[in-house]
């Protein structure tokens, strides 16, 4: 491995997190059969948190922590995650219509959307959570750390587990607590706001971590990062403005809001470090030291998809289960224009294949420049598997 600790940071985007296991798949080819761990720190929020920590789990051997992570991306259903049968659909229809026209009759308003119960005990199934300490003691991780969004005090957390040396840290509505990750904070960093239920933590509640995550790649830095992986799980779009005269339909509005959430905070933050990096670049180690200047550059290399996961979502739609996609269409999540929406909660196998194998193919198209990242020497671009082939 480069010189310095290495950090992998993945994001938020509930299904769209099968992305982030296509681009680990081709992170696993270039590392090889190498011993050890490329990323002794993981960061991760939302869904990003429960793949960060499945990978601290089993980071003894990290080819094999990617294969049983990609065994269960491969074969997702929705009833894995939440319940999506008529009888829980129905009830929550009835619940909160029940609600807007009926409040004043309920003393308790619906928690959420759906239930995902269903993701807690795949969860509690497949993790053994004790593993994170054994794997910090014998030095195969230095450290995890999985953020959620306190609803009370407005405050993003970091809970991290790792090294007696690291030190809590607090930054303006931004704290890092130490913590043994338990399944209570994945299932609070992955609560989506409305649509999974909040999960208390001690004295308050939590929900998803992208919310009011103003600098996401923060606790890797404050756990001791030099260089970090990002992988990202949407891209800024770049086509051009198009005039609309049909008003947003909820889904439209909805899948907008979850964008602003889970992508905007990390394109802000990797243009301020950019710009951090490029002011350090003037000044030689020594003279920072001098000047008492307490920064170091850091350097960054992003994975983000090539193509537009919400239209790669409304290919898969006829995958939903019947009475889901009932009322998902009833809000227009199943129109290209409200897909966004759909990209987050089509957790189906079909979907979740075709998110790996475009992380596959965008991190492989970058072999070299990966290679160079992690340190090890990069293969002939004719000696590369076809992607189709490592994903079956």
């Amino acid at each position: 491995m480069a010189g310095g600790r290495t950090a992998l940071v993945l994001t938020g985007g509930g299904a769209r997190a099968a992305y982030q296991v296509g681009a680990l798949l081709a992170i696993r080819e270039v590392w090889g059969s190498r011993p050890g761990n490329p990323f002794p720190i993981l960061c991760g929020t939302s869904a990003g948190a429960v793949n960060a920590t499945a990978l601290a789990v089993f980071s003894a051997d990290f080819s094999d922590a990617v294969r049983k992570l990609a065994h269960i991306w491969r074969n997702f259903r929705v009833d894995e995650v939440y319940r999506a049968d008529p009888l829980a659909v129905a009830r929550s229809v009835v619940h909160w219509s029940s609600t807007l026209f009926l409040g004043w009759l309920y003393r308790e308003s619906p928690r959420s959307l759906l239930d995902n119960a269903p993701l807690r005990l795949l969860l509690e199934t497949q993790l053994d959570f004790g593993a994170i300490d054994r794997a910090i003691a014998a030095g195969h991780l230095r450290a995890l750390s999985v953020t959620a969004s306190g609803y009370t005090s407005g405050e993003s957390l970091a809970f991290f587990q790792g090294g007696d040396d690291l030190q809590p840290w607090r930054r303006t509505q931004r704290i890092g607590v130490r913590t043994q990750i338990q399944v209570e904070h994945l299932m609070a960093s992955s609560a989506i706001p409305f649509v999974f239920p909040a999960v208390r933590i001690n004295r308050e509640f939590f929900g998803d971590g992208s919310m009011r995550q103003l600098a996401p790649i923060s606790p890797a830095i404050h756990l001791g990062a030099d260089r970090i992986l990002v992988i990202a799980g949407g891209r800024r779009s770049e086509e051009a403005r198009q005039r609309s005269d049909a008003y947003p339909n909820p889904a439209q509005v909805a899948g907008h809001a979850l964008s602003s959430i889970f992508l905007d905070g990390l394109s802000m933050d990797l243009e301020r470090l950019e710009r951090i990096n490029d002011t350090l670049a003037y000044f030689t180690p020594e003279q920072r030291e001098a000047a008492g200047v307490p920064l170091k550059p850091i350097e960054t290399f992003v994975i983000a998809p090539s193509q537009r996961l919400d239209y790669l979502a409304v290919r898969h739609r006829d995958r939903l289960p019947g009475a889901l996609s009932l009322v998902l269409r009833g809000v227009g999540a199943l129109r290209k224009n409200g897909s966004v929406l759909l990209s987050y909660l089509l957790f189906e196998k079909e979907y979740t294949r075709a998110l790996m194998e475009l992380g596959y193919g965008d991190a492989m198209a970058r072999r070299a420049e990966l290679a160079c990242f992690l340190g090890v020497e990069s293969t002939p671009d004719d000696a590369r598997v076809p992607v189709v082939a490592k994903l079956e």
